[in-house]
């Protein structure tokens, strides 16, 4: 009988994931002579039954294009919502769809969520390989996520073009960037574009030292600003309110939690970026503005980078199904891959080191990173 694999894409649309469905499913076809199934819609399709049928001519022409062929959901397999409050374990179910089909393996694409929801596929005996994808860069134990590079891109080209009209009219410009948890992006990004300030998630920024290096550039004769800011970065006021906020949520009785859980979460949602261009425009005299960039970064043709490293992980995913490796994270390191288990990195959040390169070279150029 042909061997069979299936492949899904789940969590946010990221540029590349067709380029992966494609290389996965031609080198499966070409090299191996596999069937490749696509579920629809990630886990929850998975879940239904909903597939196609994968050939040479439906995996052609998509390439180039951006977002999934397959679409995708944030589905969760063990705690999978039902529509009337109630979550479900829908492993037993996934499993039963695999054995219909007798996959050989299960290829997931996504990002540190997906490779949660991998992991738990491989407890219940479902063989599955995943792919790094986010434009947020976040997957440890990869080098990089296919998606970032265009991502980066798209945010970097915004920042190039956020110049002339912060120069023309004297402005500090804030550009929000995606990222709620890590700063790859606005750094990437920032650096670039040659942004004046990037703020991350990793590095609290204080309002006052922002407003004083802006007034020394004002001082010297540069009469704008531009400021790359992730979306999670916090000032070190609202990071201090928060960790004091979730401590009193670890100790508090169950009559005070859902109160603190909602502060918390009003905090969280707070407009942050256009709070500190309030207080910026107070504090230097400048006219501040703020763009935020926000789902334009994920769409689109994916770069040619994107392009080739999605194409190099997916045709080395299956080589690994033809060898019987599963319950792994097919990684890029340097030019090569290499599998890495998934219970190694499932949850464990790539954050920008501290003493990164990049954190190195922006400190060497003068811009501000708010500490």
């Amino acid at each position: 009988m042909p061997r069979s694999i299936g492949i899904l894409t789940a969590g946010g649309d990221s540029p590349g994931l067709n380029a992966a469905i494609r290389a996965v499913g031609k080198a499966a076809q070409r090299a191996y002579g596999m069937h490749v199934i696509g579920f629809y819609d990630g886990f929850l399709g998975l879940m239904q039954n909903r597939f196609v049928r994968f050939d040479s001519d439906s995996l052609s022409g998509i390439l180039t294009r951006g977002g999934t062929v397959l679409g995708t959901s944030r589905a969760k397999v063990d705690k999978m919502e039902m529509g009337d409050g109630r979550r479900m374990d829908m492993r037993p179910l996934m499993r039963d769809v695999v054995d219909q089909h007798d996959l050989e393996a299960l290829v997931v694409l996504g990002g540190d969520g997906t490779m949660r929801n991998a992991l738990k596929l491989e407890e219940v005996g479902i063989k599955v390989l995943a792919l790094p994808k986010t434009i947020d860069n976040d997957v440890s134990g990869t080098d990089v996520t296919f998606g970032f590079d265009t991502a980066m891109g798209i945010a970097t080209e915004a920042i190039d073009r956020l110049h002339s009209t912060a120069h023309s009219h004297h402005r500090i410009i804030l550009a929000e960037v995606m990222g709620h948890d890590v700063g790859w992006l606005a750094l990437g990004a920032g650096l670039a574009g040659g942004a004046d300030v990037i703020l991350i998630p990793e590095i609290p920024y204080d309002i006052e030292a922002i407003a004083s290096s802006i007034q020394t550039r004002k001082a010297a004769g540069s009469a704008f600003s531009i400021i790359a800011a992730a979306e999670g970065a916090y000032s070190r006021e609202d990071n201090k309110a928060r960790a004091a906020l979730r401590a009193e949520v670890e100790t508090a009785d169950d009559d005070r939690k859902p109160d603190l859980k909602a502060r918390l979460s009003a905090l969280d949602k707070a407009p942050r970026t256009e709070n500190l261009a309030d207080a910026l425009e107070e504090a230097t005299g400048l006219e501040s503005r703020v763009t935020i960039l926000g789902h334009v970064q994920r769409g689109g043709t994916p770069s040619p980078a994107d392009r080739l490293l999605a194409t190099r992980l997916g045709t080395a995913t299956a080589s690994y199904i033809a060898d019987g490796v599963h319950g792994v994270l097919v990684a890029a390191r340097g030019e090569t891959t290499e599998a890495v288990p998934l219970k190694e990195i499932a949850g464990v959040t790539k954050f920008v080191p501290l003493d990164h390169p990049w954190i190195d070279s922006a400190r060497s150029l003068g811009i501000v990173l708010g500490d």
